[in-house]
């Protein structure tokens, strides 16, 4: 096979493995998603208990049925505006691979949209912003009913440091 025929095969199969179902959530007016795969669920705001001399982003731990969850806010990750929780604010609770295994935690969005089907098709690379803008975490763009969404690969959000306070944390 030429060079090319593999790179080819290479970008389609790499599209074919971003389709899927997604849960989708809004943060700040604008609409991510998450493979469905992560979500283990989604819970209501609960009291959330602060752990001293953790990052901004980190809200603190949960007591879900017995087990120590780390939450995080997803705005503040993102450098978005705090803003105060509302009835519609929820906690979506993910499986990301972690140093020591994979690890449960908590992100906390603006509120939970649906759940979609996304086609191949559908996404698009993620757009370069010059080199300044990590944008790692982003699996890609999916165009759908003339508006965004962007998929973010959860296993990228947060950085092998941020992630063993995490464990540490839990």
């Amino acid at each position: 096979m030429s060079e090319d025929a593999n790179l080819i095969n290479q970008a389609t199969q790499a599209i074919v493995d971003r389709e899927g179902k997604y849960l989708t959530f809004v943060l700040n007016k604008e609409e991510y998603g998450i493979g469905i795969l992560k979500i283990k669920e989604i819970i209501g705001m609960m009291p959330i208990t602060t752990v001293p001399q953790t990052p901004d982003f980190v809200k603190g731990v949960i007591n879900l049925r017995g087990k120590v969850i780390p939450v995080i806010d997803l705005r503040l990750r993102f450098y978005m505006k705090s803003i105060e929780y509302t009835e519609r604010t929820c906690i979506i609770v993910v499986e990301i691979a972690g140093e020591a295994g994979t690890i449960q935690i908590g992100i906390v969005v603006d509120a939970v949209s649906e759940v979609l089907n996304i086609k191949g098709e559908e996404i698009e690379e993620t757009p370069t912003f010059g080199t300044k803008l990590n944008t790692e975490y982003i699996l890609g763009m999916a165009k759908m009913e003339g508006g965004v969404k962007i998929l973010l690969d959860i296993d990228s959000v947060l950085s092998e440091s941020e992630l063993s306070i995490l464990e540490n944390v839990a």
